[in-house]
């Protein structure tokens, strides 16, 4: 279907026509701005009117157009780059007779090169007296009314280009974004980590429990997973004798969407050996708090209209943690229909799948307690039926070196002392078998080749894995995840 112009689009193509047939190129290259907005800002806005004219500063900008004040033989116009605005003034006296005709056909989002001298007007200003103009790239859609922008928040996240144009705040949180992730590996590599990079496309959905995206490769014929988690390869590579292996990267989970959930989303996942629940629990304290002061400097931060002091992690063991909201003491359960009671007098909601006393323990837990975690809490000692990759505890075999961390009721780390022992390894893939054949579709198939490298031997390790986004969330105060991932998932039109 052939493409439909609005007017306004319509007569931007005619002046790109009329351009042409002038001899004028609308899509310029070649011209390189000497100089960003911050720079001009920064070095000249502290000289007044009269010590600029006596310096005689020249030098070039370039950007898109957000104003144009023609005002005869003469104007105003306010050029945006990526660190922000400068006023441009127009002259004709200083202009060429085309540069001058291309300037009076400037519509809003034009983008140009300008050289000239750096001046401030009789009002106080900081200018550019352009002597030299150049069309760069002419805009054929408008951009969006100056004081309204793009109110359809949809519209925002279909068309980021326009939002980050029109928004100085939606920027800035990628900005920040950006900032988050090279602090993270500059960290990372401070402590010894290194960088590494596994499979997306794999054979096998494993290391979480979550529904894949699934694929077939025509070559191979065979079915094939967009990963779910990076867990399993990150720790054949402890296996192979690295210690310390970090991966940033995108999984796919193919799950519902809503303001916390992207079927595509990044996270940083972490292995060293020798470690345990306990070190990791150390270092997801340093990235956190590391991250917040690179883009906050202070870890006391408002998401939303709470206050998070982010000085502080709590620690608690999930069933004192039960124990504490409902009064239910599992460590004191010893069967089945005993738990089975608990949740029927307490309105936990049970699945066919909740065949363990762990399964209901942390039922309890997810749908009476996480609503209570608002500052920073590592809850730890999860049900080992919940937790098919981490290390028993040796205190209480119910239970396993397990803990995630929740700020604001939700969860922003997963992490744990990995199990290491092949054994108990393919009994909880088995156990995961049975919990698919009664209808769990998150749960893993048993990975063969895992086992084997376990029973190649893995040292004692620690596991971490945090969710980037949702940490970039809580620390640009952003509602959605949609706001902090560039292009997010969208129904279609």
């Amino acid at each position: 279907m052939a493409k439909v112009f609005t007017e306004q689009e319509l007569v931007r193509l005619d002046k790109v026509k009329e351009l042409r047939a002038a001899g004028i190129n609308p899509y310029n290259n070649g011209y390189a701005p000497e100089v960003k907005a911050s720079d001009i800002r920064a070095d000249y806005e502290q000289f007044t009117k009269e010590e600029l004219d006596e310096k005689l500063v020249v030098t070039s900008v370039a950007g898109r157009i957000m104003t144009n004040r023609n005002q005869g033989k003469a104007g105003f116009a306010t050029l945006k780059d990526s660190t922000g605005d400068m006023q441009l003034y127009f002259n004709q006296a200083n202009l060429t007779e085309e540069e001058f005709s291309v300037w009076k056909q400037l519509d809003l989002g034009d983008i140009v090169f300008a050289e000239g001298e750096i001046m401030k007007t009789g009002k106080g200003a900081l200018s550019v007296r352009v002597k030299k103009f150049v069309l760069l790239t002419k805009a054929v859609r408008p951009l969006p009314e100056k004081f309204h922008g793009l109110t359809d928040i949809e519209e925002r996240y279909r068309r980021r280009y326009v939002d980050l144009i029109m928004n100085d705040e939606s920027r800035e949180v990628f900005t920040k974004r950006s900032k988050m992730m090279m602090e993270l590996r500059e960290l990372l590599s401070e402590l010894g980590y290194i960088e590494v990079e596994t499979p997306i496309l794999q054979t096998i959905a494993g290391g979480a429990a979550a529904k894949p995206f699934v694929t077939h490769h025509n070559t191979l014929d065979i079915e094939m997973f967009m990963r779910i988690a990076p867990e399993l390869y990150l720790k054949r590579l402890i296996v192979g004798g690295y210690d310390k292996v970090f991966e940033i990267g995108r999984l796919f989970r193919n799950e519902g969407m809503s303001i916390k959930h992207n079927p595509e989303f990044t996270t940083m996942e972490l292995y060293e050996a020798y470690g345990d629940m306990n070190s990791m629990m150390d270092i997801t304290e340093t990235i956190i708090q590391r991250l917040c002061l690179a883009v906050n400097d202070t870890l006391q931060i408002t998401y939303g209209e709470t206050e998070i002091d982010l000085s502080n992690f709590k620690k608690v063991r999930m069933s004192d943690l039960v124990n504490e909201v409902c009064g239910v003491n599992f460590d004191e359960i010893t069967t089945y229909e005993e738990a089975v009671a608990a949740a029927k007098e307490h309105h936990v909601t049970l699945d066919d799948h909740h065949f363990g006393i762990g399964h209901i323990l942390n039922e309890f837990f997810e749908q009476k307690c996480e609503e209570t975690l608002i500052q920073p809490t590592m809850v730890y000692n999860h049900p080992v039926e919940v937790s098919p990759l981490s290390r028993i505890d040796d205190k209480d075999p119910r239970y396993t070196e397990r803990f995630e961390l929740f700020i604001d009721t939700r969860e922003y780390a997963n992490a744990f002392s990995e199990l290491n022992d092949p054994i108990d390894q393919l009994e909880r893939f088995e156990n995961q078998v049975k919990e698919a054949d009664l209808g769990n579709d998150e749960a893993t198939r048993i990975d063969y080749d895992f086992v084997e490298a376990l029973e190649t031997g893995l040292p004692p390790t620690g596991g971490l894995g945090i969710g980037i986004d949702r940490l970039v969330m809580l620390l640009t105060n952003s509602e959605s995840i949609r706001d902090v991932i560039l292009f997010p998932t969208m129904k279609n039109k």
